[in-house]
């Protein structure tokens, strides 16, 4: 039995607290994770990117900031879903500075 099948099968003998608790732990061993989106070092740089793309997410929030709507980025990145988006954009309002770095030094480039 794999260990989340051992975890479904004793959560419901958890009480409301220890639910809340595991909750808890599994938040903090997340850390800074947000679903939708990875970074991974052989991608793009390691830049965050859209899962299973290619697409960075510093791209898609410059587009949004040259008044690209979203139905027009959805349309240009037909494998993306409004729910990619929904993901960047909560990753781009978690880490600003890092989004506003890669910006900045893709358009130098």
């Amino acid at each position: 039995m794999d260990a989340l099948a051992q975890v479904e099968d004793l959560l419901p003998a958890l009480s409301r607290a220890e639910k809340a608790r595991l909750l808890q732990i599994v938040a903090n061993d997340l850390g800074d994770a947000f679903p939708g989106i990875e970074s991974t070092p052989e991608v793009s740089g390691g830049e965050p990117c859209v899962l299973r793309t290619r697409i960075p997410v510093w791209l898609l929030e410059r587009s949004r900031r040259l008044g690209v709507r979203e139905e027009e980025i959805l349309h240009n990145y037909p494998s993306l879903s409004a729910q990619d988006l929904a993901n960047a954009w909560a990753y781009v309002r978690s880490h600003r500075g890092e989004i506003e770095q890669q910006i900045r030094q893709n358009e130098e480039a």
